[in-house]
């Protein structure tokens, strides 16, 4: 851990420890996977007791800005995640804190480590839950991506090649990244750290990156089929192949180039 997060943890347990209302603090992340640099964030989670649990999330913000310069802070319902608070610290500093009872802990997707605890039992509680992080569902992705497909040749056809390129960074967040991720055994998180776990399809993957012209948007679609059949080709066994769909919706991003 580097001098600017190992200070920062360590003014946190100082203030927490003397807070009856917590019970531990457990890191996730790259602390968790001791794989921290110069550009990781905090990713922690601060266990309190559930009589506290109202005061507790109405004074999140507070309490965050007890552990160092707090510049800004905001919840986490955009992520679907109400129990997150983001911060920013001077330094500057990115922390996430999730804040969680005893009986929330197993609601994680990765096995944290113990930074911080009041007793042993803390730790006795995760030797006993077994994380998972979820993989992707390769059949709900393809029940939809050739209607997806599609979408995005109708916003080509009108011209409203932004609509287009913010549909392709969706498709590489939602399916490419997390399909090649799955296959290099890598956590399948949109497409973190892909350079370092998947280089040999960097090409293929800046191929499905547009700029804003209609013929590059057309192709980067054309790429991003083509990528998403040579990985779904692993999963082709276990999945029903919506074949119609994608010949419909191919054709139709077809027949729209055509016109352009």
């Amino acid at each position: 851990m580097l001098k600017q997060h190992e200070e920062f943890v360590q003014n946190l347990i100082r203030q927490i420890q003397d807070d009856e209302r917590f019970v531990g603090v457990l890191a996730g992340g790259s602390m968790a996977k001791n794989s921290m640099d110069q550009f990781s964030d905090l990713d922690l989670i601060l266990v309190y007791l559930p009589t506290f649990k109202t005061d507790i999330m109405r004074n999140r913000l507070h309490i965050a800005s007890q552990f160092g310069h707090l510049l800004s802070g905001f919840t986490g319902e955009h992520v679907g995640e109400p129990r997150l608070l983001i911060c920013l610290y001077h330094g500057p500093l990115h922390v996430d804190f999730k804040f969680v009872t005893m009986e929330e802990i197993n609601d994680g997707v990765e096995t944290p480590i113990v930074v911080w605890q009041r007793d042993s039992s803390l730790e006795q509680l995760l030797n006993q839950i077994q994380f998972s992080y979820p993989l992707p569902d390769v059949q709900w992705i393809e029940d939809r991506f050739w209607v997806w497909v599609h979408y995005a040749a109708t916003k080509l056809g009108r011209g409203e090649l932004f609509e287009v390129i913010s549909f392709l960074s969706f498709v590489r967040e939602t399916v490419l990244g997390p399909l090649i991720l799955m296959q290099h055994n890598s956590l399948p998180n949109g497409v973190r750290k892909i350079e370092r776990h998947a280089p040999e399809l960097i090409e293929e993957l800046e191929e499905t990156v547009p700029v804003h012209e209609k013929e590059s948007c057309y192709n980067t679609i054309k790429s991003s089929i083509s990528l998403y059949l040579y990985l779904r080709r692993y999963y082709e066994s276990d999945i029903q192949i919506k074949l119609e769909a994608q010949q419909v919706s191919i054709k139709y991003l077809e027949e729209v180039y055509e016109e352009m």
